[in-house]
């Protein structure tokens, strides 16, 4: 965690099923040398402009006063019924009854990839996409900075450890889901030489983050979008 300039067709391609399978639930990461404007939880007055789908989906626009009992299962699967975390899943549900946790976590994960993997190549189409307004700002003006100095990031992406919801809450129509991703990548700074100034070309470390995703229940638009990042102590 849009439209992707790929230059080859079978790129284009490939970047279409990634974007399917984001319609609506988020995710994934690719690592960077300077982590994204952290502690900020910067929330959003509404999504980015730029983001043209052709394949949108209708979801429901109002939850259901009365939910089955099966509707909670894939929740109470997930998080012990009587948690804080439960009950703000049923609420979720409630608001969007093709909510599932899994499926989120999953394209959480994807999204998380895809947009740190943006912020270290300084692609900026891609992260319009897939982050809150006052997010990308933040972005951007930390992937102009590192540019003004000549810097530039080599990063490869190992595999994510863990990804799971630790937060979810709906604030009025629009669900807010808090996710903790443990990640390991491989990343570091070159200064305009090519000399590495941060990080290491061939060390593996471990990354925690905390990372909140948005999306208005109401809305035809089924994108989720990040609008707070902090590490993880």
């Amino acid at each position: 965690m849009g439209s992707f300039d790929f230059v080859t067709f079978f790129f284009f391609v490939a970047a279409v099923i990634i974007f399917i399978q984001l319609r609506s639930v988020l995710g994934k990461r690719t690592g960077h040398e300077q982590r994204p404007p952290q502690d900020q939880m910067a929330r959003r007055d509404q999504a980015p402009e730029g983001l043209d789908d052709p394949k949108v989906v209708t979801l429901p626009r109002r939850g259901r006063e009365n939910q089955e009992p099966d509707t909670f299962a894939a929740v109470d699967a997930y998080a012990e019924p009587g948690t804080e975390l439960n009950k703000g899943l049923r609420d979720v549900v409630t608001a969007d009854p093709s909510f599932s946790p899994n499926e989120f976590v999953g394209g959480a994960s994807t999204a998380y990839e895809m947009i740190v993997s943006a912020y270290a190549e300084g692609d900026r189409k891609t992260l319009k996409g897939l982050l809150s307004r006052e997010v990308f700002d933040g972005f951007v003006a930390a992937i102009e900075e590192r540019e003004s100095r000549g810097e530039t990031v080599r990063s490869n992406f190992v595999g994510i450890e863990k990804a799971s919801i630790i937060q979810a809450e709906m604030k009025g129509t629009e669900a807010n889901i808090t996710v903790r991703i443990i990640s390991q990548l491989i990343s570091a700074t070159l200064d305009k030489d090519g000399q590495v100034i941060e990080g290491d070309l061939a060390e593996v470390t471990d990354v925690n983050d905390v990372w909140t995703f948005a999306r208005d229940t109401r809305s035809r638009d089924p994108n989720w979008r990040l609008i707070a990042t902090e590490a993880d102590q």
